[in-house]
């Protein structure tokens, strides 16, 4: 069994700029103006206030910052590395763009990875390592219930990063932090549509049973149905917004 510490993420339960700056800073502290423009600017494109294909003006920016173009600069390069952000040549860096095959690519990718992560907690996870998705599980029930869109989102990533600590496997935490980065605005879009929030609920607690039966079979099943689950949910909707027209 892992003997692994409580997960850092489950401490006070941080908001959506606190785990949004830990997967894009790995830990490390936020003590630079460009960090806090990549923070600033990664949120307003994960809940598509700066939508896919909008442009990033560095002298607008510069300005909203009050800062020279050259931490803005950085910034843009960081979150282009993250797949964020496209910086087309001779042409004004945007928001990215996204086709529908790339995203069923990336989550097909991420299934597999989630559900690995799935497998592993059921050999491995200790009681009180289960006992830390409980506490996040607690949190995403109440957000459902008052149907608070952007909490259950943030504690739902805060479920999944939790989860990928839990198995000890650095290279597979990284690895899906990385990946994460790239789906975060569409998570957020498949979490608002009608019943989603609801749906998600009911799978995380039939998940958190898998769990705490030991039963590896189902959980990975179940994982990879809810991101599968996810991933139809944009397809339904038109992919409206999310690709150049």
């Amino acid at each position: 069994m892992i003997a692994e510490e409580p997960s850092r993420l489950a401490e006070g339960l941080p908001s959506g700029e606190g785990m949004l700056g830990a997967l894009l800073r790995e830990g490390r502290p936020n003590t630079s103006l460009v960090d806090h423009i990549v923070e600033d600017i990664a949120m307003q494109i994960i809940v598509a206030r700066l939508p896919p294909g909008a442009d990033l003006n560095s002298v607008d920016l510069a300005r909203r910052y009050k800062s020279s173009r050259t931490p803005v600069r950085e910034a843009l390069l960081t979150l282009q590395r993250e797949g964020l952000v496209e910086i087309p040549a001779r042409r004004r860096p945007r928001v990215a763009l996204v086709t529908l095959e790339q995203v069923r690519d990336i989550y097909q990718v991420r299934a597999s990875l989630q559900g690995l992560v799935s497998e592993l907690i059921v050999h491995e996870a200790t009681d009180e390592s289960l006992a830390v998705l409980t506490e996040w599980q607690g949190r995403l029930r109440a957000d459902a219930e008052i149907g608070d869109v952007d909490a259950y989102f943030w504690h739902n990533v805060g479920f999944r990063q939790a989860e990928a600590e839990i198995t000890g496997n650095r290279q597979l935490t990284r690895m899906l932090g990385s990946l994460g980065l790239r789906t975060l605005q569409l998570r957020h879009l498949s979490l608002s549509f009608p019943g989603r929030l609801r749906r998600s609920l009911d799978d995380h607690d039939r998940l958190m049973t898998a769990y705490a039966d030991r039963d590896a079979s189902l959980a990975v099943a179940i994982t990879k149905s809810i991101i599968h689950a996810g991933f139809r949910a944009i397809e339904d909707s038109g992919w409206s917004g999310l690709h150049e027209a």
